[in-house]
C-alpha cells in the first residue's frame, strides 16, 4: 500500500495520499481546494541500515564529516570495531550502557556512573 505525495498545481498545497487500489488515484483531489490538476512528486526514501551492517562497513580510517558525528548511531562505533577486530566481546553491559548514551547523549556529562 503505497503513499503517494501530491503537489496541487491550483493552490500549491503538498500533500500525501493512500493508494490502495488502482482507481483510487483517477478520483484524488487536493483536500484543500478541491482541485484536481495534481502532479505526482518523487518522494524521499529511507532505508534501515542494520547495527551489524554499518559496523561491517565502518572503516576507521575513513575521514568523517559533521553529519557522522552528530548522528548518534556512531557513538561506540569505534570501539565496536576495534574489539570485533582483537575478537573481544563488549558484552551485554557495555551495550546497555551504548544504548543509553546513544538516546541522551547529553546525559553522560550529568552522570558521572
Amino acid at each position: 500500500m503505497p503513499i503517494y505525495e501530491y503537489l496541487c498545481r491550483v493552490c500549491g498545497r503538498e500533500f500525501q495520499y493512500l493508494i490502495l487500489r488502482k482507481g483510487d488515484e483517477e478520483n484524488l483531489s487536493c483536500p484543500g481546494c478541491k482541485g484536481r490538476d495534481l502532479k505526482k512528486l518523487v518522494s524521499r526514501v529511507a532505508y534501515h541500515v542494520s547495527e551489524q551492517d554499518r559496523l561491517a562497513t565502518y572503516d576507521p580510517s575513513s575521514p568523517r564529516g559533521d553529519a557522522f558525528c552528530k548522528d548518534t548511531r556512531n557513538i561506540g562505533l569505534q570501539a565496536k570495531k576495534r574489539a570485533q577486530q582483537m575478537g573481544v566481546d563488549l558484552g551485554s553491559d557495555f551495550e546497555a550502557k551504548l544504548d543509553r548514551l546513544r538516546t541522551d547523549p547529553k546525559k553522560v556529562f550529568d552522570n558521572s556512573e
